[in-house]
């Protein structure tokens, strides 16, 4: 749903972008108020949310205050003053200290109207500072370089680094072959850790360690495509198993089950990352997946995960309810657990008894009462469930809707005035609603309780490296645009590489297809009609599917087509 903006009146730098081309009049007022809102600098907004391109904006604002850019990546990092500057002042102005000159302090920040930066900086350091002007996509990167480097081991480590790193897990003997004693020989400790270290440097969301026949290789997923990145020898499988069992606190003598762990990394006094465990017995060995936990993306704000601002809206619109249940379905590993945490977020204040059951807890979040469930000892999704309807619940979220007896209590639960949010691993949302009445549910349960479907996929962002690509019209039919997207016109992008991405694409974006359940598809559902005729009606009435939302951010210029095909494609 647009911002109305009718209203505003464009002054300062959101003119000087106007005036450059940077952006058009609406989209400017638009940023200039949601920016105003969320009480972050107009320029982080426009940046954030790809909006326009961080160089020009840098230039403009350049052109407008009489001050020239610095281009960061000539600045060599030696003569940054160490711990000149507090990381909670530098996160929170997005400001830099660069070098020092006697008593004045000169400050990189990205927005020159930043004055509160400068002060709060000149009032906690004593000294006088001066802004230099500099892109802000830079800016921020070279903050996290920074603040890395000052919280040690996340900068440039050698092998003596490696031996460092702290590991919360015990140290279990093994009647087997392998020995823990053997297996905190240096060389494994520091491969291991080396492994994990720069899988967390290189964005990776999962680590996957892989014994076959005659050989062992180390795989990355990053960006949502698998990488492999070492080939140890085979004979190291043994050890290498059985130094991350003893790390995550399993079973080292047991190969013959799965097991599940989790490992807390102990970077620094100040970081630390979670990994989440699972072993698996294969036919040569054990194949062991890490998957990266980082519960800052929950904190990110719904704004930068891809949403278009009608989807946006409806979200919002849903989790301002008193009641009713929000299903987020899709394949592993497509965000819904980012997606439902976002929305946790924004709901979690003090007013709130907010209550969670996951299998496990992903992301943690202060204020939110988190359960792992453990169906070894009886506590499963359904056990948990009844006990928070003893607890007095305003908001509740079930991790997976896995069996009718775990559906039919959250459904109770949104029916008598509790907020419901839960996944499914369906395709899309019209086979979400067929799959709860394949499990069982009444159909009227289901029509009178589910009040949003979010179905999604993530899909890789394009880097700013991307290129112009020429592709007929009649392919663009056949792939899905309409004639009249067609005959307004856009530019289509594909990836091209440099050195700041993998392969063109830096990042992800969610991809998602939000469905409001209106009076029409709540008849339809109590009427038992199938995934197909649900779809087409949804679609009648405006709702774009998976396909149609990524072919509109391939319009955007933030995905490629190949990419869309890839997530998307029938």
């Amino acid at each position: 749903m647009a911002t109305n903006n009718t209203n505003v009146t464009l002054t300062g730098l959101a003119r000087r972008f106007v005036d450059d081309g940077l952006l058009d009049e609406s989209t400017a007022k638009d940023a200039f108020l949601q920016a105003s809102q969320n009480k972050i600098p107009l320029i982080t907004y426009l940046v954030q949310n790809n909006l326009a391109n961080s160089s020009g904006l840098a230039f403009s604002a350049a052109m407008e205050f009489g001050v020239s850019v610095l281009d960061l990546n000539a600045f060599l990092p030696e003569m940054m003053p160490e711990k000149a500057v507090d990381e909670k002042l530098i996160r929170k102005h997005n400001a830099l200290p660069l070098y020092r000159r006697g008593n004045r302090l000169f400050i990189a920040v990205s927005d020159p109207t930043n004055i509160q930066a400068l002060d709060e900086i000149k009032f906690n350091t004593g000294l006088s500072t001066d802004a230099v002007l500099v892109d802000d996509a830079k800016l921020r990167a070279a903050i996290d370089k920074y603040l890395e480097s000052q919280d040690t081991t996340m900068g440039d480590l050698d092998d003596a680094d490696l031996e460092g790193v702290e590991t919360e897990g015990g140290e279990q003997e093994d009647d087997g072959a392998v020995s823990a004693t053997e297996v905190d020989d240096a060389p494994i400790v520091k491969y291991v850790n080396k492994m994990l270290l720069d899988a967390i440097r290189g964005g990776a969301s999962d680590v996957h360690f892989e014994p076959y026949e005659k050989t062992y290789r180390v795989r990355y997923r990053t960006d949502g495509i698998l990488k492999e990145v070492s080939r140890p020898s085979i004979k190291l499988a043994p050890k290498i198993s059985a130094r991350v069992k003893i790390m995550a606190q399993l079973d080292i003598s047991e190969r013959r089950v799965p097991q599940d762990g989790r490992i807390k990394m102990k970077l620094s006094k100040t970081k630390a990352i979670d990994f989440r465990v699972n072993t698996l017995p294969t036919l040569w060995g054990e194949k062991i997946v890490l998957r990266i936990l980082d519960p800052s993306q929950a904190k990110l704000g719904i704004d930068v995960l891809g949403y278009e601002e009608d989807q946006k809206q409806l979200y919002m619109d849903a989790l301002e309810q008193p009641q009713g249940m929000i299903l987020v379905t899709g394949p592993t590993g497509s965000g819904k657990t980012v997606s439902l945490y976002t929305g946790l977020n924004i709901l979690n204040t003090n007013e709130r008894n907010i209550s969670t059951a996951e299998d496990p807890a992903e992301i943690n979040l202060e204020g939110i009462n988190q359960v792992n469930v453990n169906t070894r000892v009886g506590l499963g999704f359904a056990e948990a469930l009844r006990a928070f309807l003893r607890q007095d619940p305003d908001i509740i979220m079930v991790g997976e809707i896995r069996d009718l007896e775990t559906a039919n209590i959250a459904i109770k639960a949104a029916q008598t005035g509790h907020l419901v949010l839960s996944t499914l691993h369906t395709n899309s949302a019209a086979e979400t609603l067929t799959r709860m009445m394949n499990m069982g549910v009444p159909s009227f349960n289901i029509a009178t309780s589910v009040s949003l479907i979010i179905a999604q996929r993530l899909g890789r962002r394009l880097c700013s490296c991307k290129q112009a690509a020429d592709i007929p019209k009649d392919v663009l039919l056949k792939e899905g645009f309409t004639q009249e997207q067609i005959d307004t016109g856009f530019t289509l992008y594909r990836p091209k590489g440099c050195d700041k991405c993998n392969g063109g694409y830096k990042g992800r974006v969610g991809i998602y297809e939000v469905v409001k359940i209106t009076d029409e598809l709540a008849n339809m559902i109590m009427e038992e009609a199938s995934s197909i005729k649900i779809a087409k009606q949804a679609e009648a009435e405006g709702f774009r599917n998976l396909r149609q939302s990524a072919l509109l951010k391939v319009i955007e210029g933030v995905t490629s087509l190949e990419e869309a095909n890839r997530v998307t494609k029938d």
